[in-house]
């Protein structure tokens, strides 16, 4: 990327958005799984909102299909549409974050994953880094 515009002249201000739109293409986009239906949802909201902050602090872009599925696909009767689109955004995510108590859903998550190669990270409550056995 050039400093200078097409006429040779110094051009800090495009320099700049160039340079941050340059550096927004690169930032990894990751699928966030965390509980949503088992225990007590409204907390499990909160919890992966609180997820998706840290992830954003991490310099990632977070995709949490259990923040914005709920808004139009029925969990009780429809959960098997949620799923089917889970496995889509999945596969377009750079890696798999899994975070918090590990639920039914998210082990299937995992199992996608890892069938397709993604990069598996695990998280406490906490959003730290934890290995898993």
């Amino acid at each position: 990327m050039d400093f200078r515009n097409d006429e040779g002249y110094m051009d800090p201000t495009a320099f700049a958005a160039l340079s941050k739109v340059a550096h927004e293409e690169k930032l990894p986009v990751v699928y966030l799984a965390s509980a949503y239906s088992e225990g007590d949802v409204e907390e499990n909201v909160h919890r992966a909102q609180h997820f998706c902050r840290c992830a954003v602090r991490a310099d990632v872009v977070p995709i949490a299909p259990h923040l914005l599925l709920p808004q139009f696909i029925s969990e009780e009767t429809e959960r098997y549409i949620a799923m089917d689109i889970n496995r889509v955004l999945l596969r377009r995510c750079d890696a798999l974050w899994v975070c918090g108590r590990i639920t039914a859903g998210m082990r299937q998550e995992i199992h996608w994953a890892k069938e397709i190669g993604k990069r598996i990270r695990f998280f406490n409550d906490d959003f730290e880094e934890v290995t898993r056995a």
